[in-house]
């Protein structure tokens, strides 16, 4: 028997080998069934926080490194802003002349004050020269025109000193107005000069040095992320169309992507208002409930929601279920069922099949 005669009758053999054997029947049965709804994401801190650069210019001081401890207030950073400190210098030194300029001694109230002093002793001279010519009229030592210039003398000397007191104030609130003004501009300037100066918000680590000493910043440039170490959570992008079937309370089961063969147990703690365009997916915050022993914020990460459970439900081989929910039973042919919990691979069936029913394949 030569070699292509053996591998015909083998072939033979195996063929019939095949056609001999009986595929198993697929019923629906019992089973313990979980839903769950899958979310990407990352390890995130608790309150993190940007450490940004309020003006621009050089970094000549960066006195912090990742993973200090840092405190609320503590200086971590210096710009080098020239124009920022000139400006606080310049209008500190305005509001030092305006404000001079409110005091009795300033040069433009001395000088009405000593004109004031003039009208008020020239009011005092008219006045006894009225009153004389009063006198002297009433005895007809004078005329009356002489007496009644004297009047209009006194009358205009009241009306200069008047004048001048009233000049006097005007001068005293205008000094003033521009007083409050010049301490206004000071103070802005001074904060903006402090603004060379970054402190921290808030109390925490940091978790991430985005500038290195000698980098040019501009205003709202992020130079390092501080946040809470003392809880880490798992910040998750959950797809839109799963959204409506997750609760706060669920459980989650984590996988780090540093660690494939370990999961960690945690429970949906949050969920954001928002819809996160960037994603286009809602974010879940999952506290874990187990401990955490990798605490690097922006580690990715996979997470199993689970939002539905059901002991001893009946189910069927998801494979077996097509569009419209409808399966194919043998000698019955399509017909819909109502489903309940679908995973993965199973489907929860809650009417129309029984455990008798015999399950066939969709026809592609």
């Amino acid at each position: 028997m030569n070699i292509q005669q053996t591998i015909g009758i083998l072939s033979a053999c195996l063929i019939f080998s095949a056609c001999g054997q009986k595929t198993a029947p697929v019923k629906p049965e019992r089973k313990d069934l979980t839903e769950m709804v899958f979310a990407s994401g990352v390890l995130e801190a608790d309150d993190q926080n940007n450490l940004t650069a309020q003006t621009d210019g050089y970094l000549i001081k960066l006195d912090f490194k990742e993973g200090d401890q840092v405190n609320a207030g503590q200086l971590l950073a210096v710009i080098d802003n020239s124009q920022n400190i000139i400006n606080a210098q310049s209008a500190g030194t305005l509001h030092n002349i305006a404000r001079e300029n409110t005091l009795p001694s300033a040069p433009a109230l001395q000088q009405i004050s000593a004109n004031i002093t003039a009208a008020k002793e020239k009011l005092r001279l008219d006045q006894l020269q009225a009153d004389r010519y009063k006198r002297l009229m009433e005895s007809n030592s004078v005329s009356k025109l002489e007496y009644e210039n004297t009047q209009l003398t006194l009358a205009t000397s009241q009306a200069n000193l008047k004048a001048l007191e009233d000049q006097y104030n005007t001068q005293l609130v205008a000094a003033r107005q521009q007083e409050v003004t010049q301490r206004s501009m000071s103070e802005v300037n001074r904060v903006i000069k402090e603004q060379n100066q970054i402190k921290a918000v808030i109390s925490g680590q940091i978790y991430e040095k985005k500038k290195q000493l000698g980098d040019y910043v501009r205003k709202g440039d992020v130079i390092a992320v501080i946040a809470n170490p003392q809880l880490i959570y798992a910040r998750l992008n959950v797809d839109e169309t799963n959204m409506a079937r997750v609760k706060v309370g669920e459980e989650a089961v984590i996988q780090l992507n540093t660690n494939k063969e370990h999961t960690y147990k945690g429970t949906v703690h949050e969920i954001l208002p928002s819809f996160e365009s960037a994603s286009q997916s809602f974010i879940v915050k999952a506290y874990f409930t187990d401990s955490l022993d990798f605490r690097i914020i922006g580690t990715q990460l996979e997470a199993n929601i689970i939002v539905g459970e059901k002991k001893n439900a009946l189910v069927i081989p998801r494979s077996f279920l097509s569009y419209g929910n409808k399966v194919t039973i043998k000698g019955k042919g399509p017909v819909v069922i109502q489903t309940g919990i679908i995973s993965n691979d199973w489907v929860e069936v809650k009417g129309g099949l029984t455990e008798n029913d015999e399950l066939v394949p969709e026809k592609k």
